[in-house]
């Protein structure tokens, strides 16, 4: 039987949805208006401004969930750039995101984003809202494979901060930032196990550290005022010495959102807190593991550089993005559910 859309009104919305490592993205093909701005950063203002009902409608139930995560491609001003993307979520836009730039990566190659694909690398310049991010995504016998990106200089922004933990007490966090600012805690601290604890109990405890550091700590990034917010809270297994094992964490950001991944602008952010710890050297390759799902990504300092009056370093994440489906989203005028909801 043929399918065809049904009665509806307005654009229907078209999408690609991948994941990587288990965490989704849904990519926006068609369907939103155009998006103003002379720069990335100014297109993810105009679209929190001016277009914020239709993330709740992709992101949302019915035809999303609490935890899903959407990519609106854009242009970008930025001759190097192949494509700018906008980033969404449950509670609004990032400046970065590891895993979509993996799934982004493979998704530009496919569908012809790029010039001419080459083998066995394909670059790709992706202009997410921290800045120009670049990506290599294999390619042999006209098939893409794994990915793997460099990103905008990480840092350490401090260490053993001291913050008030509401019903936790008195706990000492680090804060670093891989194209978004994360603070980094054992689960140990709080009696978890990133692996083994029931999720809503992780959920609880980086919620609880995300908004006392939100509350107590006073962020800044040295080029640009969006950019300097706190993302979310990555509970970790405390293994941060450099070891061939692989270490885990659990990433909670945005409102009280999940990462199904490793986390890709979390893993960056914490091998930048770690070489800044003398805890790995360059080019030495650590896997992390999701405590979520079990998937894993490897990340590594590559070489040392600055970001203003920070010692950054750059960080090179690999991974795996795969394609799940394409659907097409409609709205009708009757349904008073249309514009989502969400349970939490």
């Amino acid at each position: 039987m043929e399918i065809q859309l049904p009665p509806h009104e307005g654009e229907e919305l078209s999408v690609v949805d991948m994941h990587t490592g288990g965490e989704p993205l849904r990519i926006i093909l068609g369907g939103y208006p155009e998006v103003h701005g002379n720069t990335v950063l100014a297109k993810r203002r105009y679209v929190r401004e001016h277009l914020d009902h239709l993330r709740k409608v992709l992101m949302y139930e019915p035809r999303g969930h609490y935890d899903m995560y959407g990519a609106l491609i854009v242009d970008s001003e930025l001759a190097e750039a192949d494509l700018g993307v906008l980033f969404m979520h449950n509670e609004g836009y990032s400046t970065m995101c590891g895993h979509a730039v993996i799934a982004l990566g493979r998704f530009a190659v496919d569908y012809k984003l790029i010039k001419e694909p080459q083998s066995p690398e394909t670059p790709v310049n992706i202009h997410c809202p921290c800045g120009l991010v670049k990506a290599f995504v294999e390619y042999s016998n006209g098939k893409t494979g794994g990915v793997r990106f460099r990103s905008v200089p990480a840092f350490a922004f401090a260490t053993d901060v001291a913050i008030n933990v509401e019903g936790l007490g008195d706990v000492l966090v680090d804060i670093s930032y891989g194209g978004a600012f994360y603070a980094f805690v054992s689960a140990q601290r709080f009696g978890l196990d990133v692996t083994k604890s029931r999720t809503r109990d992780l959920v609880d405890a980086a919620t609880a550290v995300t908004n006392a550091v939100k509350s107590q700590v006073k962020l800044h990034h040295p080029t640009s005022d969006d950019l300097a917010f706190l993302y979310g809270t990555i509970l970790t297994d405390g293994k941060d010495a450099y070891s061939s094992d692989p270490t885990a964490n659990i990433c909670v950001f945005a409102e009280a959102q999940v990462d199904r991944s490793p986390t890709g602008s979390g893993v960056t952010a914490r091998v930048a807190l770690q070489y800044h710890k003398g805890l790995i050297g360059l080019n030495q390759t650590r896997t992390f593991q999701s405590g979520a799902t079990g998937s894993q990504f490897t990340g590594k300092a590559i070489e040392e550089t600055m970001c203003e009056d920070f010692k950054a370093v750059t960080v090179e994440v690999a991974g795996r993005a795969f394609y799940t489906g394409v659907s097409h989203f409609v709205q009708e005028g009757d349904d008073k559910l249309t514009n989502g909801f969400l349970l939490k």
